[in-house]
């Protein structure tokens, strides 16, 4: 296929990605009368489920062996399973309870947490841009609160735990694939272990309510990888600058969704904070758009020179910055 090509195809996979997160607060309503625990614990099952078939169809097993062998390692994709398991079950618990639009920002302000957890626990320096954009998401959460009567605690601790994940998995540098399957094996026991219980305590809904809702809830497995297949197609075949960009799709596609399709209550001051949240967004991408123009520039200018130790200009970083590719944005 020609590079051209490879970029269509690429950019295809990455809005097929996005898409399906971003309408994936259609589907866990589905599932009812299934609670949000039980949906988890079958979303950690039939996961691992799936992604092993993938594994065994790819052949790539060399890994887990190099996992188990690193202690460092298997200690922080625990911590990535247990805090991506928090994010799922409370993500699913807001669709199911009415908060799509509350859980939706908690996507829109995970790049200002991102940044903001770089900033104090990696030490890192923000362009004056980027504490601009802090700075403003750091008021949209004051107005949200003060709309809500309290922190919205949904919208903070799926940031949190989203960029906590992400930093997590920075640092264990293992493709998505590989990764889901190491998350989904650690929560596997635990996950299969909750059903056994409900089955004893006649709680389980998962067979009882036809066969029709039981194949729903099979199918979270394939919810949950199929998306994450995509992006790792287009992670190889488009620029991070233009992932990035698509990032916006999933939240803004829930944000839509909770408004038009589900009527979720939107008063002039939740406008308020979701418009400062779109300005640090958009401050975020501007800044990042133009300094990766200007490292161009800068490489093409040195080249043209006749400096032979100048590399051809590196792709241009997301204008979101955030986890690395594996992660599902919101799910």
């Amino acid at each position: 296929m020609s590079s051209d090509g490879e970029q269509r195809a690429g950019l295809l996979y990455g809005i097929g990605a996005y898409g399906m997160w971003g309408l994936v607060p259609l589907f866990w309503p589905l599932l009812k009368p299934a609670g949000a625990t039980e949906i988890l614990a079958h979303r950690m099952t039939w996961s691992l489920v799936v992604v092993a078939l993938a594994l065994l169809a790819l052949k790539r097993w060399r890994w887990i062996r190099e996992l188990l062998g690193d202690p460092r390692k298997l200690g922080l994709i625990t911590v990535a399973a247990v805090v991506i398991s928090v994010n799922w079950g409370l993500y699913i618990w807001s669709v199911n309870n009415g908060r799509v639009v509350e859980a939706s920002l908690g996507y829109f302000i995970n790049p200002l947490v991102t940044i903001a957890m770089g900033v104090l626990l990696l030490k890192e320096r923000l362009r004056p841009a980027q504490w601009a954009a802090v700075g403003i998401g750091f008021s949209a959460v004051l107005v949200l609160a003060v709309g809500y009567g309290q922190p919205p605690w949904i919208s903070l601790v799926l940031a949190f735990s989203f960029a906590t994940y992400g930093l997590a998995k920075k640092k264990t540098n293992i493709g998505g694939l590989e990764s889901l399957a190491a998350e989904t094996a650690i929560l596997f026991l635990p996950a299969l272990g909750y059903l056994i219980w409900l089955a004893a305590q006649g709680e389980l809904s998962f067979g009882a309510e036809g066969t029709g809702h039981m194949l729903l809830l099979a199918s979270t497995g394939l919810v949950t990888a199929v998306p994450l297949v995509c992006f790792g197609a287009a992670a190889i075949r488009v620029p991070l600058s233009t992932l990035g960009l698509l990032q916006y799709l999933a939240p803004v596609s829930q944000f839509l969704l909770g408004v038009l399709y589900f009527h979720e209550a939107m008063p002039a001051e939740r406008w308020a904070g979701f418009g400062l949240v779109w300005l640090a967004l958009s401050v975020l991408t501007w800044d990042a758009l133009r300094t990766a123009r200007r490292s161009r520039e800068r490489a093409e200018s040195l080249r043209a020179a006749g400096d032979p130790a100048v590399p051809a200009p590196p792709e241009a970083p997301a204008p979101l910055p955030g986890p690395p590719a594996r992660t599902e944005p919101a799910s």
